[in-house]
């Protein structure tokens, strides 16, 4: 008990000697004066939220504005109580979303950014196809649309048009893929590669793989924007390493 009071009591000069050289400084009183109304401020915010995140209004962005003018640089991360993790996760997504629509949207035409899609000719000329030939695969029906109408189309396209418009018939031949991966659900990797944004906006691919059965992460592998067949086969390496092989 005693040596935690002395302990205390050594805490509080400190404190005190950081004070009194802060004031003794340039400047000084003026960021003394600053930091206290700051945290008050972040005080009578945090006591004002319940459930949620406090609402910050005019006045205490202002405020909270103008204090951090007189707050040295270094002592600003000490201070930002009410910055939450959630409100950084906005923000990104926010420039994200303004990097994007910089590259593929046009000043002059106020218009949905990135392509256009296949016309709906097209997609019913894909879903007819599909439906008549039930085992043909996405490459044989890129191959067919360019043979017939001269248009030509990408593999991966066909695929996203029959994933949102084809259904297929009730009482098909044959199990699912839903029954084949549950009977083998003990021993089938999960793989899945997809692009993400940096806190700078660099943008990265990332693959992920993970037990099926387990749900348990194998591993992930991360790679820059630009890669090709060999950098895909090096993040899959890098994810599997030291791992047992699936059945």
């Amino acid at each position: 008990m005693i040596i935690s009071a002395q302990r205390d009591l050594l805490l509080l000069a400190i404190h005190l000697l950081v004070t009194l050289a802060k004031f003794l400084g340039p400047g000084g009183v003026r960021r003394v004066a600053a930091e206290s109304l700051l945290l008050k401020h972040q005080l009578l915010i945090s006591n004002r939220s319940r459930q949620r995140a406090p609402n910050l209004t005019m006045l205490d962005r202002l405020v909270l504005g103008l204090t951090t003018l007189f707050v040295s640089p270094h002592r600003i991360p000490r201070l930002s109580a009410c910055l939450k993790p959630g409100t950084l996760f906005k923000f990104h997504k926010a420039l994200v979303h303004r990097k994007y629509r910089l590259l593929f949207s046009t000043s002059r035409r106020r218009r949905k950014p990135g392509p256009k899609g296949p016309s709906t000719q097209l997609i019913a000329a894909i879903v007819e196809m599909k439906h008549r030939n039930p085992k043909f695969g996405c490459v044989r029906i890129a191959q067919q649309i360019t043979h017939a109408f001269g248009i030509k189309i990408d593999k991966d396209v066909v695929r996203r048009v029959l994933a949102a418009h084809f259904r297929p018939q009730p009482g098909a031949d044959g199990p699912s893929w839903l029954t084949l991966i549950a009977h083998a659900k003990d021993s089938v990797w999960s793989v899945d590669l997809f692009r993400v944004e940096s806190i700078l906006l660099r943008s990265h691919w990332v693959m992920l793989v993970m037990d099926v059965f387990t749900r348990r992460i194998i591993g992930f592998g991360i790679a820059p924007a630009s890669i090709d067949g060999m950098s895909v086969c090096r993040m899959f390496n890098c994810a599997i390493a030291g791992q047992p092989k699936p059945k």
